[in-house]
């Protein structure tokens, strides 16, 4: 008899905390709290936080004055907090910040390669820890596609990218934009071990290499990856700025294996329930995978136009917002204005940031053995740092990968030309962070500066890489580069040839709005001809 009480009291206990396995959807309640001690539970004395938002993915409620809330949860939810500023989350074993609970009685994708969601119970308890003071400007280190498709190619992000920068970054805060690996999802934990030595904590947004191929559905498609980092959509916020991350890439399914750029229902609600509740002092950073702008050169989306007009209407009231996105393998800077459906008064920014694994760790390797890894418009590989004062305003800059000193501008043209020859053969400046309004210009030996021409066009340096490849009978790397495509960020100017023969020196300067005056350098020489 004493048996059959407990397990009814057992049960009871387990209906009221709301973890029914059959039910489609049950009311969770939970708390946050600040866990003084740091051990990941309520001790005596420990209080609640009130205000803190919470989220299902669909939802959004908020804590009471002792931290409690209740939120609907469904099989398959992941349960997550919005970080409040002024407070951090503790960290697991792997660095990574612990703000989530999945909610799979039993699992999800148990049948797929890379393991899907293992059985879990969410309880609907978190942990806040005081954050003592932080900085009056937030700098935030971006990371676009490390996708790494083997070992060797994890060992290269740690040397190329992680430990040079490891003691020096100064951000507080890491953001990697998808294609966390290429694939092979086995590679989630390399990846997130090796990123251990920067202590960030880090917000993940899922790319179209992230996702279970075998998946029959856009809701299967991501279980492995939610398993490893969180929810695919998610919120995080500072005193500077609110960042949220969404996964927009749409798959339609095995054996298509097909996506296209795109948001789901459920993140619109999501959206629709925390933007409504959030003053707009702040500046307000969407992360992406997926570009906004249409990546596609013969005519189709890359993203669906609805979807993207009905982003825009939500971010429409926001004066201070930027878009952050990666996948191209590329570096441009895009503006939104009405053509693209964008209603307010300035441009919506949007920043497509270059690769940490550029041109997908291939080309010819160093001295120290890691390859040029050089992007198809000629940005060599990298990472960003985005810089937030107080007031909400900006600035983004971009580092060349192992090159602390790097100008910013990459420099080609002849080294040697006829002296009285047609002058009609170019200096070429890539610029990396510009577009097409940045000023750029040249002289030559010293005198007057004359403006650039904007020029898009195939980036020189690739272009020699890929003919370099096609004449060589043996491979020059692993992988060639890939091939060369248009750089949005070219100047030309046709070198003078009736200059004195001889060595002449060349000098370039841009006006980055973010570092100001960038320069480079370099000579050519003219020469008499019989």
């Amino acid at each position: 008899m004493l048996k059959r009480v407990l397990m009814m009291l057992g049960l009871t206990l387990w209906a009221g905390a709301a973890h029914s396995a059959q039910a489609d959807s049950v009311a969770l309640d939970g708390q946050v709290f600040l866990d003084q001690n740091e051990n990941g539970i309520v001790d005596p004395g420990e209080s609640g936080v009130a205000a803190v938002a919470v989220s299902n993915g669909r939802e959004v409620v908020r804590t009471d004055a002792q931290g409690k809330y209740r939120i609907e949860v469904r099989d398959g939810d992941s349960l997550f907090v919005i970080k409040p500023a002024n407070y951090r989350f503790p960290v697991g074993p792997d660095g990574m910040p612990r703000y989530w609970q999945h909610h799979a009685p039993n699992g999800i994708g148990k049948t797929l390669r890379f393991g899907g969601i293992a059985p879990a119970l969410a309880n609907g308890r978190f942990a806040l820890l005081a954050e003592p003071g932080s900085a009056a400007t937030l700098k935030v280190l971006l990371l676009a596609d490390p996708q790494p498709k083997t070992a060797t190619d994890v060992e290269y992000l740690r040397r190329d990218i992680i430990e040079p920068i490891a003691a020096t970054h100064g951000a507080a805060l890491g953001v990697i934009l998808g294609d966390v690996v290429s694939d092979d999802l086995h590679l989630f934990d390399a990846v997130a071990k090796s990123l251990q030595p920067l202590s960030l904590p880090w917000l993940m947004v899922a790319g179209n290499h992230d996702i279970d191929f075998d998946a029959e559905s856009d809701a299967l498609s991501l279980a492995s990856y939610r398993q490893r980092f969180g929810p695919d959509s998610l919120a995080w916020e500072e005193r500077q700025s609110v960042f949220i991350a969404l996964d927009n890439v749409v798959y339609e399914g095995h054996p298509k294996r097909r996506y296209v750029g795109g948001i789901r229902e459920d993140q619109f609600e999501f959206l629709r329930s925390y933007l409504s509740s959030l003053d707009t002092d702040r500046l307000l950073v969407v992360l992406t995978h997926v570009p906004l702008f249409n990546v596609h050169h013969r005519g189709d989306d890359s993203f669906r136009p609805a979807d993207r007009q009905r982003l825009f209407d939500l971010l429409s009231r926001f004066p201070k917002r930027l878009l952050l996105s990666g996948h191209t393998h590329a570096q441009r800077h895009y503006f939104h204005d009405s053509q693209d459906g964008w209603a307010g008064d300035t441009p919506l920014h949007e920043y497509n940031v270059g690769t940490a694994s550029g041109g997908y760790w291939s080309g010819v390797p160093d001295q120290q053995g890691i390859p040029d890894t050089r992007m198809a418009d000629g940005t060599p590989n990298g990472w960003a740092m985005l810089s937030i004062d107080a007031s909400g305003d900006y600035r983004l800059s971009y580092q060349v990968a192992r090159d602390p000193d790097h100008p910013g501008i990459e420099l080609s043209g002849p080294a040697v030309l006829r002296r009285g020859s047609w002058p009609g053969v170019g200096l070429y400046a890539n610029v990396l962070m510009g577009w097409a309004e940045t000023r750029v210009e040249v002289r030559i030996d010293g005198g007057e500066w004359r403006r650039m021409h904007y020029s898009p066009g195939l980036d020189r340096q690739v272009l020699r890489e890929n003919l370099d490849d096609d004449r060589a009978d043996r491979l020059r790397g692993f992988d060639r580069l890939p091939e060369a495509v248009e750089s949005v960020h070219r100047w030309r100017f046709s070198l003078p040839t009736h200059l004195a023969a001889g060595k002449h020196s060349i000098e370039v300067r841009a006006f980055d709005p973010w570092r100001g005056e960038l320069r480079a350098s370099s000579t050519y020489q003219l020469v008499d001809a019989p």
